[in-house]
């Protein structure tokens, strides 16, 4: 049976569930920053997935890099480029990190991990930025 890792729930806000993946904001008003999690029990590695279920993740991620350009302009800091990364160095469980970066952001040109500490969304930014995520993911 599918659990999301606890690490997630305890660093990012619920966006919704699309075709294959449960869709995140990450905790840090820093950076407009969308994890995806395949709805996929014990998958931890992108070969988990069947083919299909890997075109439809290239899709979501796509979409992702949307949101993520949305929650930007939603914060009054357009994005200049989308990172895109899986990882699962420090949790195993299969996720794709999709961030909006710019010039001017906290960590560039070096990468968001590990990069100074989370700020927290203010209360009408963290809901600007889940309405912007969930117009552009269509949810």
């Amino acid at each position: 049976m599918f659990e999301i890792d606890p690490a997630f729930l305890a660093t990012s806000h619920a966006l919704g569930d699309l075709a294959l993946s449960h869709a995140r904001l990450q905790a840090d008003a820093r950076f407009p920053w969308v994890v995806l999690i395949p709805r996929l029990a014990g998958a931890r590695e992108l070969e988990d997935l069947a083919a299909g279920e890997r075109d439809v993740l290239m899709d979501e991620i796509l979409q992702a890099g949307g949101a993520a350009r949305a929650i930007a302009q939603a914060l009054g800091r357009p994005a200049g480029k989308l990172n895109v990364g899986q990882l699962g160095n420090i949790t195993a469980q299969l996720h794709v990190h999709v961030i909006a970066r710019r010039p001017a952001d906290a960590a560039w040109p070096a990468p968001v991990w590990g990069f100074g500490v989370a700020e927290t969304y203010e209360p009408g930014a963290l809901a600007a930025a889940m309405a912007a995520a969930r117009a552009a993911l269509g949810l």
